[in-house]
């Protein structure tokens, strides 16, 4: 337990006020305020084991850490003894069948009945089968991707905006990283961060980093898509130019739901830099998809981001209750967002049937255009297409209640409640043909309300209501010939609904009154 350290994240640095951690100095601990972990024990289950205490000698100039190792009983009654069997304590993957293998496993097993003695069982756990040579390591989240000879770096700034390439990227951490680096013409052939090469000649144990994408960037900023992009291209010099030069890297990491990893992939940005050039801005990111599923963009975690759009989807057709949602899918609606009507510049709201655009949380909004209307178009026809040119193609049922529901977590989505100002109330009903008259809609009116979720310190938006209203008006029969234009608008409206309590609330009585000094003797 004295090399456990659960605190200990950063590899090569110093975490701070982790008392564990094995890179610290005693000039680092004399400015620790508390040591994050003070007891760190093995398994909890063991009835006796070693326990690794810390602490801080604040009244020592400088102050000091404190180490103690100390045997811990467990008061359970029920609990370990001895682990002789380490290979019970976490489970193990089976021994694959091979034709190498295959006579002893076939003597071990092969009877009515073996032997299951710890002894009989191959307790050196170091020891890698040959099968499994090639066996890709399990992550869990936030643990650092571990290559063949280290980490898989994502440089970042660490004090100032300097890139330093001791930073690991964490399994199932997204991040997003931009630093400075130095560089010269007559040097950059020895710079190994400014390489390809330096990215990608580590592979991830068993798995090897391809090259997705090259894109050159130019000295005015121009940027061009190589169409070979297997092609390794190191920094050189050229005319006075060093051209190959990273300048940004985006990593795209796809695991399975095992937490193995599988493909690893990256993509550069490659530009050049004359003499007068003494350092350049990088960019690095990372992001991870599961295998088999599509990546669907969060619009916050767990609460909405305002400025990010509104997760909306569906119930399945022919399921008796709702045990999945799915995103809408419309292929101007790629990631199933709530949308409305986009304004164009034409206002012509025929040619602005397809012009969609997300409904971005916490952004009030209102959008329009102009129908013509001639004697000859039927009240039907004419109803349904400005329903369609409201709601689009396919108007969502369900609107995420946070930004980063899941379409499994059925109850997590709230439904749209639809109204109308006419009587009737679905929609195949809010069209009405009389003799010299026709009901049509004319607007759109959108209103989610959200509350406030969660801590005071740190509160999360979460949608609990989204209606939407759809406003009629009477087109009366026009004479042949003529022609009308009606104006065809749609709003969104959020509102909090976690204000404070209105004036005149009856608040709790106060009770002024004192116990007397002796009420809690003898405990003070």
């Amino acid at each position: 337990v004295a090399k456990l350290c659960v605190c200990d994240l950063l590899v090569a640095q110093c975490d701070v006020n982790c008392c564990c951690d094995p890179d610290c100095s005693a000039a680092d601990f004399s400015l620790f305020t508390t040591c994050s972990v003070p007891i760190v024990t093995g398994d909890s289950r063991l009835c006796s084991q070693k326990a690794a205490i810390y602490s801080l000698d604040v009244e020592a100039n400088p102050p000091e850490r404190i180490f103690k190792l100390i045997d811990q009983v467990n008061p359970s009654v029920f609990c370990i003894h001895s682990t002789n069997y380490k290979q019970a304590v976490s489970l193990s993957s089976p021994e694959m069948p091979t034709s190498e293998n295959f006579d002893q496993l076939l003597q071990q097993f092969g009877s009515t009945s073996f032997s299951a003695e710890p002894d009989s069982w191959n307790m050196d756990t170091d020891a890698q089968n040959p099968s499994d040579a090639n066996e890709t390591y399990r992550y869990e989240y936030g643990v650092p991707i571990q290559t063949v000879d280290a980490f898989l770096r994502l440089p970042s700034p660490v004090v100032s905006s300097w890139c330093s390439d001791v930073n690991p990227a964490g399994f199932l951490v997204n991040q997003a990283t931009k630093c400075i680096r130095s560089v010269s013409v007559e040097k950059c052939g020895n710079i190994q961060a400014v390489s390809m090469l330096f990215y990608i000649n580590s592979s991830i144990l068993a798995v090897n980093i391809t090259v997705q994408s090259i894109v050159v960037q130019s000295l005015n900023g121009m940027r061009t898509l190589l169409n070979g992009s297997d092609d390794l291209r190191l920094p050189m010099i050229l005319d006075e130019l060093c051209i190959n030069i990273v300048l940004g890297v985006s990593y795209h990491i796809t695991y399975t739901d095992e937490g193995e990893i599988i493909e690893a992939a990256a993509s550069f940005v490659l530009g050049a830099i004359n003499k007068e050039a003494l350092s350049i801005q990088q960019s690095f990111e990372i992001s991870f998809t599961q295998v088999n599923t599509k990546p669907v963009p969060l619009s916050g975690n767990p609460g909405y981001v305002v400025g990010l759009p509104i997760r909306a989807g569906f119930r399945p057709q022919g399921y008796p209750f709702p045990v999945k949602i799915l995103f809408v899918p419309l292929s101007t609606n790629e990631y199933g967002q709530l949308t409305i009507l986009q304004s164009t510049s034409n206002q012509d709201c025929l040619a602005a049937q397809e012009a969609r655009t997300p409904i971005l949380f916490g952004y009030n909004m209102i959008s329009g255009c102009k129908l013509r209307i001639t004697a000859a178009m039927k009240c039907q026809p004419l109803t349904q297409t400005i329903l369609d040119l409201l709601k689009g193609q396919s108007f969502p049922e369900y609107v995420a209640s946070f930004g980063n529901s899941q379409a499994q977590d059925v109850l997590d989505w709230v439904p749209i409640t639809h109204l109308h100002t006419s009587e009737q109330s679905d929609n195949e009903r809010i069209y009405k043909t009389f003799q010299s008259s026709c009901q049509i809609p004319i607007s759109l009116e959108i209103e989610v309300k959200w509350t406030k979720y969660g801590s005071l310190v740190n509160p999360q938006a979460r949608i609990v209501n989204v209606t939407a209203m759809i406003t009629t008006t009477t087109l009366k029969q026009l004479p042949s010939g003529r022609e009308r234009t009606i104006p065809i608008t749609s709003s969104v409206v959020f509102t909090d609904i976690s204000s404070p309590a209105e004036p005149g609330y009856k608040a709790w009585p106060t009770i002024n009154a004192k116990l007397p000094f002796d009420f809690f003797f003898p405990f003070v």
